[in-house]
């Protein structure tokens, strides 16, 4: 027995080679990391858009304690925009195709599916700039319609962009 366990030892790492025997079985473990990488994806972009409604939420209460209060209805839609953002980026339907999955996605509609993806990157690093642009509007008390607007603002755009994606997935469902 020790022979035949240190030849099977010995054979391990060969993942490579038992996934080129198994047909099939390497599109499936690519599809499997595509799926994992998705959820990291959205995770990482929903936890980056709660940091920034976080903010938001900290700089809504400097801006009622400053006297604020006529701000409040423009901060609470600004805020909901923002809350549906991070719920759609969350429950998202994956940019793969499952093993069984009914629509199967090709490399160029993944591509840009992907570009989809990386573009809430972007907006989350917009989101920062329209954040710091209202801090400093609440500090100085000027411009801060100006501010809130651009918030508010961006927040639709990437609600929109995100609904893009949406509809790139179904868009494939409809070709089948």
């Amino acid at each position: 027995m020790s022979e035949l366990y240190d030849q099977i030892a010995g054979q391990r790492g060969s993942v490579e080679r038992l996934i080129a025997r198994l047909p099939g079985f390497g599109g499936y473990m690519e599809r499997a990391s595509r799926r994992t990488a998705d959820r990291m994806l959205r995770d990482y972009v929903t936890a980056q858009i709660a940091e920034r409604i976080n903010r938001f939420v900290g700089i809504e209460k400097s801006l009622l304690e400053s006297g604020g209060l006529k701000y409040m209805s423009k901060t609470k839609s600004a805020k909901t925009k923002l809350q549906t953002y991070q719920d759609r980026v969350k429950a998202a339907a994956p940019g793969y195709s499952g093993f069984f999955a009914a629509v199967k996605i090709g490399e160029e509609e993944l591509e840009r599916l992907y570009s989809f993806d990386e573009a809430q990157i972007r907006y989350v690093d917009r989101l920062d700039e329209a954040l710091h642009t209202l801090e400093e509007a609440v500090k100085t008390q000027s411009d801060i319609d100006v501010a809130l607007a651009a918030v508010d603002s961006l927040a639709v755009e990437a609600n929109e962009a995100f609904k893009l994606r949406d509809d790139v997935l179904t868009n494939l469902d409809k070709s089948l």
